[in-house]
């Protein structure tokens, strides 16, 4: 479990210099729009991490998306409200994007992953349930507090109580002041792996939705507290 005393030692430990990771290179989906190609049932081989939700088949040359989760995008940065340097006003940023890719490299570790295919989201990428030895990585990465839940209906039962049990818990982003993913997406204007962190600072300063626990627990104080 990451928790917010963690995110330093993870920093050093899991992340991959943007220099030395070849699959960092994402494979460029060939359309936007949704196809009727058959839904291969299963798909199972070694893959590479691409970033936090998306693995590559080389065998197959299929792309996949773990399905009903979300997580930063590799760029993206959070902040540990927790690590503030006391000289200054400035939050600590967290690479909360290449955290979540670390975590999902590190706990496939090589070995085969099983995903069961349920959409295809574009021509070359699929939706898929993925296993490694039997264990959902999404469920786990939800568990960890590196993945949300993108919609709490369509997702079964225990995803929801895992991203409960993380919130709770202050797991992983649920520790941080992050920007909701899909917000993230539509509002940042550069999206490579040079971001720096002020950039997504100001896109916190002027968010239109909140995710972050410590986002709601603030909106839940009393305005005054001398009374």
């Amino acid at each position: 479990m990451i928790r917010t005393g963690t995110v330093a030692l993870l920093m050093l430990t899991l992340v991959p210099h943007a220099s030395t990771s070849a699959d960092l290179l994402r494979p460029a989906p060939k359309s936007a729009a949704s196809t009727n190609r058959p839904i291969a049932r299963k798909i199972e081989g070694k893959v590479t991490v691409i970033d936090g939700r998306t693995l590559w088949f080389p065998t197959s040359q299929l792309l996949v998306r773990l399905a009903g989760i979300d997580s930063c995008e590799l760029p993206q940065w959070a902040f540990d409200p927790n690590a503030t340097d006391p000289r200054s006003l400035a939050l600590a940023p967290v690479p909360c994007g290449a955290l979540a890719k670390a975590w999902l490299k590190r706990t496939i570790s090589g070995r085969r992953v099983v995903c069961t295919v349920s959409v295809n989201l574009t021509e070359n990428l699929s939706g898929a349930t993925c296993v490694v030895d039997g264990r959902d990585l999404a469920l786990d990465m939800i568990g960890v507090g590196l993945a949300r839940v993108v919609d709490p209906r369509r997702v079964p039962e225990r995803y929801r109580s895992a991203q409960r049990y993380a919130m709770d818990a202050r797991y992983g982003i649920w520790a941080t002041y992050v920007l909701d993913m899909v917000e993230w997406r539509q509002r940042a204007v550069d999206k490579t792996l040079g971001r720096r962190p002020v950039a997504d600072l100001n896109l916190l300063a002027t968010r239109q939705s909140e995710i972050s626990s410590p986002f709601i627990d603030a909106r839940r104080q009393p305005a005054r507290r001398d009374r």
